[in-house]
């Protein structure tokens, strides 16, 4: 007989009860540092339910580089063989379920989105997005999930943006359980689809932003006066019409420097009461003033 040994494939039931084991193990060795884990948990065989979810999904299996992996990967997150699934900006951590008795570690980073790439989503976007509720479940138009779903430019990440390693001895750069961790974000997307935006490095709120800047008048536009009869239905009283102001008149001096030097009026003094005008003489000492 040769070195070969066939290997059984383990039933479906038999992966659930592998990994159900290996979960309890894992729950009591991270309850112990103080964490709890966060497990991928389907309902029924469907991975994702959601817009989102769907989305990534549909991403993921966009990509011939990632085909003939992706089918293991579907039946190991089925199984339940993510036991603990975290989500943080740039990066993927996992820990799931497999042949031996010792889970795997999987880490997966992800590049963050181009700042030149983010300013193009969001002008596109910009106007047609509701609020942040409309945005995270998923209720858009046609254009703009046309938009933030393309694989060249929109959310997801692409085959060169992911970079994977994992502790089991397979050599693929791709094996089943990075592939079950993949599968699990769709399905972790259905109940949180922020996740997508932190994975990414965004802020899912700028896309609403972006709306509310582009539609925004300039300031001194927005400045609108309130009429009399807004004001009267307002207050529920008659508002009586302002008297127009009469314009002030100007200043003598100031209406004289405008005169050429010549046509300019000296000021005539105002004579006292009591007083008598006398005419005096040409020269002094000379003559008498008349009465």
């Amino acid at each position: 007989m040769n070195g070969w040994r066939h290997t059984r494939t383990a039933s479906v039931p038999e992966r659930r009860q592998r990994a159900a084991r290996a979960g309890e193990r894992l729950a009591r060795s991270l309850g112990q540092r103080g964490r709890a884990p966060s497990p991928v948990r389907l309902d029924g065989r469907v991975i994702s339910r959601s817009f989102w979810g769907k989305a990534w999904c549909a991403n993921l299996e966009s990509y011939r580089d990632y085909e003939y992996r992706l089918p293991r990967g579907r039946s190991y997150v089925r199984s339940g063989a993510v036991l603990d699934l975290q989500i943080e900006p740039g990066r993927i951590a996992a820990v799931v379920a497999g042949s031996r008795a010792q889970p795997y570690e999987v880490e997966i980073k992800i590049k963050p989105l181009a700042a030149a790439h983010w300013s193009r989503l969001k002008t596109h976007c910009a106007g047609e997005i509701g609020s942040l509720i409309e945005l995270l479940e998923g209720r858009l138009s046609d254009r703009v999930m046309s938009i933030v779903t393309d694989s060249a430019q929109g959310l997801f990440p692409k085959p060169g943006d992911i970079g994977m390693s994992c502790s089991c001895p397979d050599w693929a750069t791709m094996c089943k359980h990075v592939a079950a961790v993949l599968y699990g974000v769709g399905a972790r997307l259905d109940t949180q689809p922020e996740l997508l935006f932190t994975l990414r490095n965004l802020e899912h709120g700028e896309l609403i932003a972006a709306a509310a800047d582009l539609g925004a008048a300039p300031a001194k536009s927005r400045r609108k006066r309130i009429a009399a009869e807004d004001l009267s239905g307002v207050f529920g009283i008659e508002l009586a019409e302002a008297p127009r102001a009469r314009p002030a008149r100007k200043p003598r001096a100031a209406a004289d420097a405008k005169l050429p030097a010549k046509r300019r009026s000296a000021p005539k003094p105002t004579p006292r009461s009591g007083t008598v005008k006398r005419k005096v003489g040409g020269s002094r000492g000379k003559g008498n003033a008349k009465r």
